[in-house]
């Protein structure tokens, strides 16, 4: 169980891009990472192929961000907040509100 999830709005604590915000795009759960686009921008060079139509050149690529240097911003109350979990639900730890329910469907076993 994580308390984060794609979709939710983050803001960036410690790093280059300290104080941006962005919504998460992928989370990476065995590295405990989160991509986050237009933060974390790094640029990578790239050799053109030889026999591909692959063009070279150099590209913006973003790079995932570590669960510790972000934090979750509450959409009830509009600030950063650490994420506690109350009856399988994520709950803001300043409002006390709950942020969304984490609850899967499960199949019936036949």
């Amino acid at each position: 169980m994580f308390k984060f999830k794609v979709g939710d709005t983050v803001k960036v604590t410690s790093g280059k891009d300290k104080g941006r915000e962005g919504k998460i795009e992928m989370i990476f759960p065995k590295e405990g990472t989160a991509l986050i686009p237009e933060v974390n921008i790094y640029k990578k060079h790239v050799k053109p192929a030889v026999t591909a139509d692959k063009k070279g050149g150099i590209f913006s690529v973003p790079r995932p961000l570590n669960f510790a240097k972000i934090a979750l911003i509450c959409p009830k109350c509009k600030k950063i907040t650490r994420v506690g979990i109350k009856d399988k639900k994520r709950i803001c730890k300043k409002c006390g509100k709950a942020i969304d329910s984490i609850t899967k469907k499960r199949k019936a076993k036949k």
